[in-house]
């Protein structure tokens, strides 16, 4: 199919022009990993939108509905719609205000440098898991429209997105997503319209679709523990990720970062819905499919024509890049702000967005080795999701609305959800490690504030800083 594969070419390189453009703009940290915090609500809107509807959306949801029925949407699209409309409704406001660079400056200002470190070293490889997902989920739109083997299809997904995130900086991601977000609506309508029309109209593909395939929450069989699990990841675990939180940051007042949330969040929803849909239809159109991740490039090549494909091929695209350089970029920012230049100490403007371009690179090699390995999109997502965020959630909502806790909190919070996270999934398999998870990251802070607080009055302290002063008040 050469004529799809050089539409799609001409679209990927359309991105990168767009992506060198506005690299002659920046001039500064601010620029590159901040657009200058210019973003009005229209744009930061759409660029939550676009940011957040991934190949997990797309590619991995679908595929999931494909194999599970609506159960199968519990994290995408219905999970990371309330993320979103809780990060506008209680966070965004307060992060802004913060006047911080990344997620990981508040844990420096409210806590200290070294939970600051640790703070990036448990964040950042959640941005590069992402990434990962998005390569994974490139080569596989590169392998359907190409024939090549999935492997030499996500060597060449990772090289493009590679590029084209370490020249255009958050400015650049901003305007491609207003870009993105648009052919991505048009591409998913189109193949809505034709896979219904193949089914027999709304009326006939609904009346197609088992009654069991339509329960969200997996039938009366499943666990609710299992159930709340599900929810508890793409909302604990993503609403305070460092790729949304730039969104916030970069927003040009508080009340554009709360309202781009909340607005991304239900277009999110509404276009998320889509397909969803398909997966559902796509069961009863082309049963037994091998490759259920692969079920709306099989469905697409089934029933559009060339230039159809085309648009809906840049469609997938768009959701890919859309959010994998976004991923890259919040791994770069976090090493690069947060570790490099407070060691280097004297470095130029200049020197700071070489250090995060070069960084944009290496978190783009490390995330290409893990799509390679990766089973499926969705684990990866999954994985992102959970690994290190229960610690992160817990230390942040403390951070930024209480004084209680200190550095000792943090730090034991920090390093108990993440252990506890890896050995209930990985070691002995627990079946709601997320949520043992929150539940030991949330004891611990605790009951280190209290021991924390009793030194204080014993006066054995010696943090005299006013934010880092530890009482019981929890207001």
């Amino acid at each position: 199919m050469p004529t799809v594969l050089y539409g799609i070419i001409a679209y990927i390189l359309l991105q990168l022009l767009i992506g060198v453009y506005f690299s002659r703009r920046i001039v500064s940290e601010n620029d590159y990993l901040l657009a200058g915090r210019s973003l009005g609500p229209g744009m930061a809107s759409l660029s939550v939108f676009a940011t957040w509807f991934g190949a997990e959306t797309c590619i991995g949801a679908a595929g999931s509905v494909y194999e599970s029925g609506l159960s199968g949407a519990t994290i995408d699209p219905f999970g990371y719609t309330v993320c979103l409309v809780l990060m506008g409704m209680v966070f965004a406001v307060h992060l802004w205000r913060r006047n911080l660079t990344t997620l990981a400056d508040l844990f420096e200002q409210r806590y200290s440098a070294r939970i600051q470190s640790l703070a990036v070293w448990l964040i950042a490889p959640t941005s590069v898991m992402w990434a990962a997902a998005q390569i994974r989920a490139f080569g596989q739109v590169l392998s359907a429209v190409s024939g090549f083997e999935v492997e030499w299809a996500i060597a060449v997904a990772a090289l493009v997105v590679v590029i084209y995130t370490m020249y255009g900086g958050l400015m650049a991601d901003v305007v491609t997503d207003a870009v993105q977000g648009v052919a991505l609506i048009i591409g998913l309508l189109l193949l809505l319209f034709f896979v219904l029309e193949a089914g027999g109209g709304f009326d006939a593909s609904i009346a197609r679709i088992q009654p069991e395939r339509l329960s969200l929450f997996g039938g009366e069989d499943s666990a609710w523990i299992a159930k709340i699990e599900q929810w508890a990841i793409p909302i604990c675990g993503s609403v305070l990720s460092q790729e949304l939180v730039a969104r916030v940051l970069a927003s040009r007042s508080p009340e554009v970062a709360r309202r781009a949330c909340i607005h991304g969040g239900l277009l999110y929803l509404a276009v998320g819905l889509i397909p969803v849909f398909i997966g559902l239809l796509g069961f009863q159109l082309v049963p037994g499919l091998s490759e259920p991740e692969q079920i709306l490039p099989h469905l697409a090549q089934k029933h559009l024509n060339t230039f159809l494909y085309i648009v809906f091929a840049g469609a997938l695209i768009s959701a890919i890049l859309s959010t994998v350089d976004s991923a890259l970029l919040a791994a770069s920012a976090l090493v690069s702000h947060n570790l490099i230049v407070p060691a280097v100490k004297t470095i130029s403007d200049q020197g700071k967005v070489r250090v995060a371009r070069i960084l944009v690179m290496v978190c783009g090699i490390i995330a290409f080795v893990l799509a390679l390995h990766a089973e499926r999109v969705y684990k990866l997502v999954e994985e992102a999701s959970a690994f290190g965020s229960a610690g992160i959630f817990i230390v942040v909502v403390f951070g930024l609305f209480t004084r209680f806790g200190g550095s000792m909190s943090a730090a034991v919070t920090l390093l108990a959800g993440m252990s506890t996270w890896i050995i209930g999934h990985h070691v002995i398999d627990i079946s709601a490690p997320y949520l043992v998870s929150l539940a030991v990251a949330l004891v611990s802070y605790v009951l280190m504030g209290l021991f924390e607080a009793r030194r204080s009055e014993a006066g054995l302290d010696d943090q005299t800083l006013p934010e880092k002063s530890i009482n019981y008040d929890f207001r």
